[in-house]
């Protein structure tokens, strides 16, 4: 296909002009360029600033190998991005906190970068039909949840998703060991990527039957190794092991931190809206955490057997949508932004008229429970509670997306994939 040339696509869609249809993305793209560089300087949430902050200037003033020796809840990948932001800005060595709007900016260029890349390996990778293919593409880049959460807030949610959404790129080609690469490199930016698991490694069995999927474990597993290499010998995988532990076990051992799904429920209904430990008993040894890991391990055995019924495009990128919702819903200690990567796979589908009903409606939900849950003013958390009917109702409607979803992924695997551009 070349970029100026009409013609008939996948499937015998027509293919319209390229030549206005990259005008419109590239315009677009200069939007979504324009506002991320307004809002890089701004405060965002300054208390998560200020700890990624401190983090880097850490990393600056011990020897590398030592990461660990501080709090650190992220896997080696955001330490390597860190080291680099340290060696490019010399402020690193003498600022501990986000006080300074260079620093901010600084601090949240990486995310911003990746939501540019996302958006436009979402549109090629919908090439095949160019109108969806911009549609989607400026979706991604004009999205009101990934600009909050990257250059508002300053998280990190789209660097471990674009790496994922590679890997999904490789996979489908038939570059199986390289997306395990890759995969590997999501997981070890943040852990959140787990639910990618589920259905790559159904996508592998299915692909390359058990020595496939063996291969793939080994050469994710030689990635993790490598990436954990310059930390291991000053102890920094039992420092991330213990910084985990405390996060997960202690601190943040709630069934919602502000995300609406199931656990949200369970809190507004019996505690009006307030924490709720998870680590409660509710039948003998059985407590709220472990109900929740056998909820979501049971629905993410049918995503599992979903993609190795069915090892199409279309099965794995609703595999991965579904993985991450049913963990983000099902789980507890769930924050509000970890329903990310959904948005990303899920759009890739959009030409289906059913799905794009879902991405949009979960697009707007998502975007609330970010808004609602850390508010860029108190005149807007005023107007959007994260507790209430608001909380009730985005809660409700998270979980039947999350449950058509999967149900989308069951049928998927049922019925012959429908040409939707791309490879």
């Amino acid at each position: 296909m070349t970029a100026s040339g009409p013609g008939p696509g996948p499937g015998g869609v027509h293919r319209g002009p390229w030549n206005s249809q990259l005008a419109v993305l590239g315009f677009g793209f200069l939007v979504a360029l324009i506002l991320r560089l307004a809002l890089l300087p701004t405060d965002g949430f300054r208390g998560d600033l200020d700890e990624f902050v401190k983090w880097v200037h850490g990393l600056v003033t011990q020897p590398f190998g030592r990461a660990y020796d501080q709090n650190l809840t992220f896997p080696p990948v955001m330490v390597y991005i860190w080291g680099l932001l340290a060696a490019l800005e010399p402020a690193f060595r003498t600022v501990t906190d986000a006080a300074d709007p260079i620093v901010r900016a600084v601090m949240k260029t990486p995310a911003s970068l990746a939501d540019l890349a996302i958006g436009l390996l979402v549109a090629w990778e919908l090439r095949g039909r160019p109108r969806w293919a911009v549609a989607a593409g400026l979706g991604i880049l004009l999205h009101p949840a990934l600009i909050y959460v990257s250059a508002w807030w300053g998280q990190y949610e789209s660097i471990y998703v674009l790496s994922g959404l590679i890997a999904f790129m490789l996979a489908v080609r038939g570059h199986s060991l390289t997306a395990a690469a890759v995969l590997a490199v999501a997981i070890m930016t943040k852990p959140q990527a787990l639910p990618f698991l589920v259905p790559f490694a159904a996508y592998f069995l299915a692909r390359g039957g058990i020595r496939g999927l063996a291969l793939a474990g080994i050469v994710g597993a030689a990635v993790v190794a490598v990436l954990w290499l310059p930390f291991v010998a000053d102890g920094g995988v039992a420092g991330y092991a213990r910084s985990l532990n405390e996060h997960q076990g202690e601190t943040f051992a709630i069934l919602s931190l502000r995300a609406w799904n199931v656990w949200w429920l369970v809190q507004e209904a019996f505690a009006g809206g307030q924490f709720v430990s998870d680590q409660t008993a509710i039948l003998g040894p059985l407590t709220f955490r472990l109900f929740g890991l056998v909820a979501a391990g049971l629905l993410e055995a049918v995503v599992f057997l979903a993609v190795v019924r069915s090892p199409t495009r279309r099965t794995l990128a609703l595999g991965l949508v579904a993985a991450v919702l049913v963990a983000f819903t099902f789980l507890t200690t769930m924050h509000e932004r970890y329903a990310f990567g959904a948005l990303i796979f899920l759009v890739l589908l959009i030409p289906e008229r059913r799905v794009l009903v879902l991405w949009l409606a979960f697009g707007l939900v998502l975007t609330l429970n970010l808004v609602a849950a850390i508010p860029p003013s108190e005149h807007i958390g005023a107007m959007l509670p994260i507790s209430g009917p608001l909380g009730v109702a985005g809660s409700l409607v998270m979980i039947a997306i999350t449950l058509l979803v999967l149900r989308e992924t069951v049928v998927s695997a049922r019925q012959p994939e429908p040409v939707l551009g791309g490879p």
